[in-house]
């Protein structure tokens, strides 16, 4: 059977990759108490499971699948990170490093403690810390020993073998603790963290998520028969607030053009439209209110636009409102203000500076008039564009290319932190110029669940089958020594970084914690949990930073082993 499975998947080996993905994401739903592997983590259980059969992935198909996760983290992230770099990243450097130690030292018991050689303890650290570079940097410095050939061949081997029985409880164990352990030690929810540092990021306003909306919108439309209002013009309804318009009037089952001069009158319908609050005011000075009435209706629009015209640069919104002719900003109304993808005050003392990015409402014929006179409206697209995105992941790619190197120890980014380099700078260079780079919610969100699920479900194809053979054959110790490895540094880490470095936000935290360990599992299982990107900034530094101190643990452990 086993013979028939393997000469059949051979030609197809994506089958399993996808029924992997499939059942994983299943499992992945239930609940066992408080406790949910998620999606990532039961998508590699279950290809743990069907790397019994004997049918690897291709490694380039885990190298794409992973590059798409972490560019789209990057991108997603990129003006947010450049923003955040500073003083103020001082506790991600400390934490990063810190890992790093705890890690050594960690290996470095328990290879005295077990008698382990070079070899396995160096395999130890690359998988129980699923940084595979040290592979690598292990294999080179045990090459410059001064022993036999064949010597060095058996150590060279051991960090192999001691990485493929530890890397799947290195890329699980990290899940458990960011995922389940952190968010019970710190008695709060990772969701609920990330959505009140969204909260204080975009300054109390609403980032709606697609097919979300307030119940109770800022802006509405009211339908009024005239009462009171009889006898008033248009322009005295208008003025009684700053911020209504009537957009409609329907006399006697006719409907009249509106204008500012119009005198109402008794049994007029009008199409009342304003800020909840301003129309709220005003109601009871026009009228009786309608549920509705028959052509009433209108269709309003929401345009982002570009500011570019120097008249309204460098001056606050106040000014502006003040200022204005009457005729440019009638029936406009401003929804937000983004600068450089961060949310801005709507206070009347808020300067406007150009590229800022306006959100407004009103009626087509309004919103034309005021892009026409106040810049340029940024195309709304359903399409990725992949002119940009190609060029930012072949920016990446070649960037995880390179190589430098401090005396023997070779230091490099690999394609994941290049991607996630470039994901970063082209996530900036698309905040400062929105007219390129779209990239709509739906396809960042799918280029993250796929990428991520798909790399670790491959990892779990390629690396099993191993590592259940070497468990089988040496026993659990190896196994258990790995655990030790992957949770103490994990653990003592969450404690330095909650009573030393004083996090108080788990989501930050979590994010911070999965990047210093370069566990991409658990920040794909964090995000999840979040359902926003505030994890983000504090993985991408930390992540920056393992990549450089966990590659180093390679030839440290070879020489102190």
């Amino acid at each position: 059977m086993i013979e028939w499975l393997q000469g059949v998947l051979k030609h197809s080996p994506e089958i399993l990759l996808f029924l992997s993905l499939a059942i994983g994401f299943w499992i992945g739903q239930f609940q066992f108490g408080k406790f949910q592997f998620g999606g990532v983590a039961g998508s590699l259980l279950v290809a743990v499971v069907l790397s019994l059969i004997g049918v690897p992935v291709d490694n380039g198909v885990k190298a794409i699948l992973f590059a798409l996760f972490i560019y789209a983290v990057g991108f997603e992230s990129g003006p947010q990170f450049f923003k955040s770099l500073g003083p103020q990243s001082i506790k991600e450097i400390l934490l990063a490093v810190f890992m790093a130690v705890c890690g050594l030292v960690t290996v470095l018991v328990m290879a005295k403690i077990f008698h382990l050689d070079k070899g396995l303890a160096a395999g130890l650290a690359a998988g129980g810390m699923t940084q595979s570079a040290i592979i690598g940097t292990a294999g080179d410095a045990i090459s410059r020993l001064d022993l036999p050939l064949a010597e060095i061949q058996r150590l060279q081997a051991n960090v192999a073998i001691g990485y493929a029985v530890t890397y799947i409880f290195g890329s699980l164990g990290a899940i458990i603790v960011c995922v389940n352990i952190l968010p019970k030690f710190m008695g709060k929810e990772i969701h609920d963290d990330a959505l009140k540092a969204q909260s204080e990021r975009l300054k109390g306003a609403f980032e709606l998520a697609p097919g979300q909306e307030l119940a109770m919108p800022e802006i509405v439309g009211r339908i009024y028969k005239v009462k009171q209002a009889n006898g008033q013009t248009i322009a005295e309804i208008e003025a009684k607030e700053p911020s209504i318009t009537i957009e409609r009037l329907k006399r006697k089952d006719q409907f009249i053009d509106v204008a500012p001069e119009l005198t109402l009158q008794t049994d007029d319908v009008i199409l009342l439209v304003g800020r909840r609050a301003n129309v709220v005011s005003v109601a009871e000075q026009i009228g009786s209110e309608l549920q509705s009435s028959q052509g009433m209706e209108m269709i309003m629009d929401t345009s982002d636009v570009i500011l570019r015209n120097s008249k309204y640069l460098n001056r606050t919104l106040g000014d502006i409102k003040a200022n204005t002719p009457a005729y440019l900003k009638h029936g406009i109304y401003v929804l937000a203000i983004k600068r450089n993808d961060e949310t801005q005050p709507l206070s009347d003392d808020t300067v406007l500076r150009q590229g800022d990015v306006v959100t407004v409402y009103g009626t087509k014929s309004d919103l034309d008039r005021l892009v026409k006179e106040a810049g340029k409206a940024l195309p709304e697209s359903l399409k990725t564009d992949w002119i940009f995105h190609g060029a930012g992941l072949v920016v990446g790619l070649v960037i995880g290319l390179f190589v430098i190197r401090l005396g023997d120890v070779p230091l490099t980014l690999g394609a994941g932190g290049g991607a996630l380099l470039s994901g970063l700078l082209f996530g900036w260079i698309r905040s400062r110029n929105q007219v390129h780079g779209n990239m709509p919610l739906a396809a960042s969100q799918l280029l993250k669940d796929l990428g991520l699920a798909g790399f670790v479900a491959a990892v779990g194809l390629q690396s099993g089958l191993q590592a259940i053979q070497t468990i089988k054959e040496s026993g659990l110790s190896l196994f258990m020594i790995g655990v030790v490895v992957t949770l103490v540094p994990l653990l003592l880490s969450m404690l330095f970084a909650r009573y030393v470095l004083r996090y108080d936000n788990v989501a930050v935290m979590a994010g911070a914690l999965s990047g210093s360990r370069s566990a991409n599992p658990a920040f794909g299982a964090i995000l999840d949990k979040a359902g926003n990107s505030i994890p983000t900034v504090p993985f991408a530094i930390t992540y920056a930073l393992a990549n450089v101190f966990l590659t180093l643990l390679g030839p440290l452990i070879v020489g102190l082993a």
